[in-house]
């Protein structure tokens, strides 16, 4: 403890030595940084997409801002020509049901009007064309008639022919004589109803017509029958 003591050195120099500024840990942290933000740079200037300059950017904000509207436009139209077109569906859906309802209708009236045909007295004279039904009206210098035929045979097409009217009646002199009127082509399948109307010289007043019904002008005879004009 009461030793002898060292001596103590005073150097009027050691605060002139040089001292480190930066410790040796950051320096590679700097270092570090420095690489990494290099690397950086040069991947975003060599290897990633060029970047957009500021116009170009606002031209492409512009870009998605109209297509966006034009998605929004076309989604419109769109939802319209989808409702339009579901209105079309059900309503050609209606008229198809109405176009069934018409058919059944129509086939009810044409078995009634087969049964009203199949009903109709024969004709008393028969042939290959039977005239079922005939009336007449006399419409100023014209003669108006509505007819019934009726064919037997089985054949797969209508029965083709010409009518033939022959008129018997007076003249307006008041002479008794008998006209032929203007023949008129005719198809006779299982039944027919011919209207029709042909004119008569002027002031002729029919009392009597025969139906004369041929294969052709001054052909074969089909059926024949004479009917009184009232």
């Amino acid at each position: 403890m009461f030793g002898r003591s060292k001596p103590v050195v005073f150097d009027r120099y050691a605060s002139r030595q040089p001292r480190r500024l930066l410790p040796n840990w950051l320096w590679v942290l700097l270092c570090g940084v420095a690489i990494g933000a290099g690397a950086l740079f040069y991947v975003l200037e060599n290897l990633m997409p060029p970047r957009l300059s500021a116009d170009a950017t606002i031209r492409l904000r512009e870009a998605f801002d109209s297509a966006t509207q034009e998605r929004s436009r076309l989604a419109t139209e769109l939802a319209q020509t989808r409702k339009e077109l579901e209105e079309t569906l059900a309503r050609n859906e209606r008229v198809s049901e109405e176009l069934k309802v018409s058919q059944r209708n129509l086939g009810v009236q044409h078995d009634d009007v087969e049964a009203l045909l199949a009903a109709l007295p024969a004709d008393p004279r028969g042939g290959v064309v039977e005239i079922r039904a005939v009336r007449f009206a006399v419409d100023g210098d014209a003669l108006g008639y509505d007819m019934v035929f009726a064919s037997d045979r089985a054949q797969s097409a209508p029965l083709a022919g010409v009518m033939e009217l022959h008129v018997a009646g007076k003249t307006a002199g008041g002479t008794e004589t008998t006209v032929s009127l203007d023949p008129v082509a005719v198809k006779v399948g299982q039944y027919a109803i011919v209207h029709g109307s042909v004119p008569m010289p002027g002031g002729f007043a029919p009392r009597q017509v025969t139906i004369r019904v041929l294969d052709r002008l001054g052909g074969k005879l089909y059926g024949m029958r004479v009917i009184n004009v009232k």
